[in-house]
């Protein structure tokens, strides 16, 4: 499923034909819902005759603007199998008007779907006017809500048995051919330090990451920094190691930082010029991480002892 759909264009010519330009692309956002929902049920509008009314208006058949489109779509996720049922009111001039949604679930209290909302509302905002984006509202509930069932879980439902919980420690080797957009730089550190994680973000070329913490966390952290077309990048390597703490100990970083180390040549920050390896060798090393450099590489590293 795609992310943004991006529109060229914005309002042209008179409201009535800017309006119109928005309410067919409200059409086409709709067929495509249709295709991906084509179950009886899945997609319910609250007006049945709103889609007809609104191209009976295009077509200059009906003279009054139509209603807005209403509508509600019942998402099933996988885990927890549980289900949420997105509101979505589409303004007459959307997708160059702000997007009205919302997401209920029975399995969810108060606090735990208002915090969901307002991880949806937090994602919806960073797209562009004229973006059409009820798709990627969907694609991140479905891949980020679970978080939000199992957040519930663990902090009100009170424990039969004082076993200790076991928890899978995480840490990600990640590998990106360069690092140099600040928006990136900015969203890797946002999303790092609004996660329970820690490690760093190397910029540059090339651009490497790490990541620790509890594997959900990580993975969140994963999803979120590539999502929604971040192409060039891999996990190298994962080690993961089960505890029965709060695995402090097991960390390596202290923080999620920003690592900025000299570019050959003393150029700075240029597309033309590679990192200096060697001094982030290094820094690996005083974090017992020097083994990472071969895989991330495919060079052996030269100890400074040997």
């Amino acid at each position: 499923m795609t992310g943004k759909v991006f529109l060229a264009g914005g309002f042209r010519g008179n409201m009535s034909s800017s309006m119109k330009e928005c309410l067919q692309l409200q059409l086409l956002e709709m067929e495509m819902l249709f295709s991906m929902f084509p179950n009886q049920g899945e997609v319910k509008l609250e007006d049945v005759n709103v889609l007809t009314n609104i191209k009976r208006y295009l077509e200059g058949t009906r003279e009054a603007l139509p209603p807005k489109i209403e509508f509600v779509i019942t998402l099933q996720i996988e885990e927890p199998k549980v289900k949420i049922d997105l509101q979505v009111t589409m303004p007459h001039s959307y997708p160059y008007a702000a997007l009205q949604l919302f997401g209920r679930s029975s399995e969810l209290d108060r606090q735990q779907q208002l915090l969901l909302n307002k991880g949806l509302t937090s994602y919806i905002g960073t797209f562009d006017p004229g973006e059409l984006c009820v798709c990627a509202a969907i694609q991140w509930l479905q891949d980020n809500s679970a978080s939000y069932f199992l957040n519930r879980k663990l902090v009100y439902e009170p424990s039969t048995q004082a076993k200790p919980v076991k928890n899978t420690f995480l840490r990600m080797w990640i590998y990106s051919h360069h690092i140099y957009q600040q928006d990136l730089r900015k969203k890797i550190l946002d999303v790092g330090k609004r996660l329970d994680v820690t490690g760093f973000c190397m910029t540059g070329k090339p651009g490497i990451i790490c990541v620790e913490g509890f594997k959900e966390h990580c993975e969140e952290f994963w999803h979120t920094i590539r999502y929604p077309n971040w192409k060039h990048i891999s996990c190298k390597h994962a080690e993961s190691v089960e505890t029965e703490g709060n695995g402090e100990d097991l960390r390596l970083f202290h923080s999620f930082e920003e690592l900025l180390l000299e570019a050959h040549g003393d150029y700075g920050l240029r597309n033309d010029y590679h990192m200096n390896l060697g001094q982030f060798l290094e820094f690996l090393k005083k974090h017992k991480s020097e083994h990472v450099f071969q895989i991330l590489f495919g060079i052996e590293s030269k100890s400074s002892d040997s």
